[in-house]
């Protein structure tokens, strides 16, 4: 079952009451990631997927601001 949709309107009502950041949005996710991973049998397939999954918010960002902008 794929719980990121929930995950995100959860967020998003959270948002109207306590103000959820991208940033926290972002973790959500991430964690979700995680789960995820730890799903897969093999250990190589794995640790790239939890490296992939390590990415901080702070890395991410720089990651799209590089990205060439759209016209």
């Amino acid at each position: 079952m794929n719980k990121l949709p929930a995950l995100f309107a959860l967020c998003a009502l959270a948002s109207l009451a306590a103000g959820c950041s991208t940033q926290t949005a972002y973790y959500s996710g991430q964690g979700w990631q995680r789960q995820q991973c730890f799903k897969i049998e093999d250990m190589q397939q794995r640790q790239r997927c939890l490296k992939s999954a390590s990415t901080s918010h702070e890395d991410y960002q720089r990651e799209v601001e590089a990205l060439p902008s759209r016209p």
